[in-house]
């Protein structure tokens, strides 16, 4: 059995470079276009495997170019991919990245075969789901698919709540580690945003069920509320030029240091530190660092 199994979203991604942050009716020259293999469960199965935890992935793809292309990816990376349905009456998903001159990513996501994933398909994967030490969740999948993931689950369930949307009790206390950013905390708390850190705090210890929420702040770092403490963990020093799969990365890390036994702070000091890494490169998939590389900084 694999250590974590991931059920979540695979994607291709199409990233370009703009000039300023986008508006609404606006026009942009951008940068080339950059394709590179993504969605949010794929990068973080991706970024488990570079870490050398045994995972496996649980999602879809479409019967077409992109879907060989993205399993042929995952399974180069040493991910497991036999929980990934090809459908094959849907496209694969894609997404669209764009890219501002510090390195922050507006994200627009055709679901394709992701929003068409069902607790049926999850329940052919339900061995390793229930086999699985930590269960890593997202959102660019349907709720009843992450709900259900959730009941079969049987060792430490992750939740990261992007993109956001509303969270059911009943998921919520299935969930051991919530990891959202601050606008998808003040969305699940019902109160209005906010870069104050005590705030936040108080956000994250309204929401009831989970043991500990873990706040990324991009470049302030993460903070985390756990057992009436919080604790604020700075962003590691890097020249950031793409945000796009920090996030990812972050959650991966973030397991892999629970599983080693860490506390959930050391753990999410060693998730800033591999995000942070992820910044200096382009790309989505392409950007996430190896264990190796995490260590040596």
């Amino acid at each position: 059995m694999s250590d974590v199994a991931v059920v979540g979203s695979i994607n291709v991604d199409r990233s370009v470079d703009v000039p300023v942050a986008l508006e609404r009716g606006a026009t942009l020259l951008g940068g080339s276009v950059l394709r590179g293999p993504g969605g949010k469960g794929a990068n973080q199965a991706v970024a488990l495997a570079r870490l050398g935890r045994g995972v496996a992935m649980i999602g879809a793809v479409g019967a077409d170019a992109d879907g060989d292309w993205m399993l042929d990816t995952l399974d180069a990376e040493g991910v497991d991919t036999r929980g990934v349905a090809k459908l094959d009456d849907t496209a694969t998903g894609q997404a669209f990245v764009f890219v501002e001159p510090q390195g922050e990513s507006t994200i627009v996501v055709a679901a394709g075969a992701n929003g068409a994933l069902t607790p049926a398909m999850i329940d052919a994967a339900r061995d390793t789901i229930s086999g699985a030490r930590c269960v890593l969740a997202q959102q660019e999948v349907p709720a009843n698919v992450v709900e259900h993931a959730a009941e079969l689950c049987t060792g430490i369930f992750v939740l990261n709540p992007a993109p956001a949307r509303p969270l059911s009790e009943a998921l919520l206390a299935r969930v051991d580690v919530l990891v959202p950013n601050r606008h998808e905390l003040a969305g699940i708390a019902g109160r209005r945003g906010t870069t104050d850190l005590h705030a936040l705090a108080e956000m994250a210890r309204s929401v009831r069920g989970p043991r500990a929420v873990v706040v990324t702040l991009g470049e302030q770092g993460a903070l985390v509320v756990e057992g009436g403490e919080e604790t604020h963990v700075p962003a590691f020093p890097v020249n950031a030029i793409d945000a796009t799969a920090a996030g990812d990365t972050f959650c991966g890390a973030l397991v892999d240091g629970l599983l080693e036994g860490m506390s959930t702070v050391a753990a999410v000091e060693w998730a800033v530190r591999a995000a942070a890494l992820t910044t200096e490169r382009p790309g989505a998939m392409a950007s996430i660092p190896t264990r190796a590389e995490v260590a040596a900084r």
